[in-house]
């Protein structure tokens, strides 16, 4: 059975929760993730392989404008492409939902997380001075242009 890409529901909750410990220093509550799941303002993506939620994507749209809050891939699982599917499947949703842009920001240190977004026609635009915390890391914004 090949990975899957679908929307988020609440019944993924524990397992999101689990990847949110594994990839992130800070990683978001329960109620957070909650709050982000598919609705009018939200894109959230879960990738599955075998019955087994390995990764997510989540996008909050204002308007045209997508903002991706995070990326996240088990750590067992990374490296098969996982993310950059997630990544592709996010901007397909984000065409059809007539987005200009879509924008995010990674740590910049995260070589290959920054490669992955440049990858998907992701361009740095800024930078956020101290951003991110343990470690207290600068975050480069990264913009894709649709239109």
């Amino acid at each position: 059975m090949g990975l899957c890409i679908r929307d988020a529901a609440r019944s993924d909750l524990e397992r999101l929760e689990e990847l949110e410990q594994q990839c992130f220093s800070v990683p978001w509550t329960r109620e957070q993730l909650e709050s982000q799941l598919p609705d009018a303002r939200h894109v959230f993506l879960a990738a599955e392989e075998d019955g087994r939620l390995l990764g997510y994507v989540g996008m909050m749209t204002v308007l045209d404008e997508g903002y991706i809050s995070n990326v996240a891939v088990a750590p067992e699982a990374r490296r098969r492409g996982i993310a950059r599917a997630l990544v592709s499947a996010l901007l397909s949703r984000a065409e059809e939902l007539s987005l200009s842009f879509v924008t995010l920001e990674v740590r910049e240190h995260n070589e290959p997380a920054i490669a992955l977004y440049a990858g998907q026609g992701f361009a740095p635009v800024g930078l956020r001075k101290n951003y991110y915390d343990s470690p207290k890391e600068n975050a480069i914004l990264m913009t894709r242009y649709l239109k």
